[in-house]
């Protein structure tokens, strides 16, 4: 009797790049499964049309990277909460009919610090520095895990603030905004810095003795002895490896956070949650 092939992908503009064809491979030939998966380059502004042909073609579970997450978000016929808290979508799923959105980089971000590095997040405060859509999908989880307060920090304030706005009715006097003009020296109520800005995606420089350019406002004693977290990985993980060189308890890239992320789409796809711990090895060698 034939195995069902399960046709999967992930949509993005520029895609290319995409690590998740190895991941998702990696996991299925770990757990037995017969997978398709391929990249999808999405034209802008016509989201809606590719992922409908996926899905009318026999597609059933798509990643969504940028910058198509919002678009996700008003594609899907139903939202889990943690979609719908974030207001954007990396994962779809073709359950019962309809196509569910769902947000899985929070949970993987918390699972990536809690397990993989050993950080407990209970009571901590919280400082999130951009106000994009990567931090929409990971403040709900940071509370979720137990972090205390929430404190987002952007270049334009408003953009903060509009965030704050969202989120604030369920989680009074636990979540508020600043500009980075105010990250000029310590916080020492902050325990656990997270760079969810796209700061160092198009760089080369690999110079450790300043910010990245477009955080130069960062002092080092913001860093020195908390932990630090990076939502972007190896090479353009240029605030991972300046708070690691400033003295960070904890100074992680967001690779872990890319495999647990799938993780959790391939178990809401398939039902079953692969070890991460292999492929994150193997992930880790290639971009060192």
């Amino acid at each position: 009797m034939s195995q069902t092939v399960h046709t999967l992908g992930v949509a993005g503009n520029p895609i290319a790049h995409s690590l998740s064809p190895d991941i998702h491979q990696a996991f299925a030939a770990s757990l037995g499964h017969d997978i398709v998966y391929q990249r999808y380059l999405f034209d802008r502004g016509d989201f809606r049309a590719g992922a409908t042909a996926f899905f009318q073609q026999g597609g059933v579970g798509l990643n969504v990277t940028v910058p198509f997450k919002g678009d996700a978000y008003a594609f899907a016929d139903r939202l889990d909460t943690l979609a719908a808290a974030a207001g954007a979508v990396n994962t779809l799923a073709l359950q019962g009919g309809d196509v569910v959105g769902y947000n899985t980089d929070g949970i993987g971000m918390v699972r990536d610090i809690q397990l993989r590095h050993g950080a407990s997040l209970g009571g901590l405060n919280a400082l999130i520095l951009g106000a994009g859509g990567a931090c929409r999908g990971i403040i709900q989880p940071l509370f979720d895990a137990g972090i205390a307060k929430v404190r987002i920090a952007n270049r334009t304030l408003a953009n903060a603030q509009a965030l704050v706005q969202q989120f604030e009715h369920n989680y009074p006097d636990r979540i508020d905004a600043v500009g980075f003009d105010q990250l000029t020296g310590d916080l020492p109520e902050i325990q656990l810095i997270v760079n969810s800005t796209s700061t160092g995606l198009n760089q080369n420089d690999t110079a450790r003795e300043a910010p990245p350019e477009g955080l130069q406002s960062l002092s080092p004693a913001l860093v020195a002895g908390r932990l630090c977290y990076d939502l972007s990985y190896g090479e353009q993980a240029q605030f991972a490896r300046w708070a690691a060189a400033q003295g960070a308890r904890l100074s992680a890239d967001g690779l872990g956070m890319l495999v647990e992320q799938a993780a959790e789409s391939y178990r809401i796809w398939l039902g079953h949650r692969p070890d991460t711990g292999p492929v994150y090895e193997s992930l880790r060698r290639k971009t060192r």
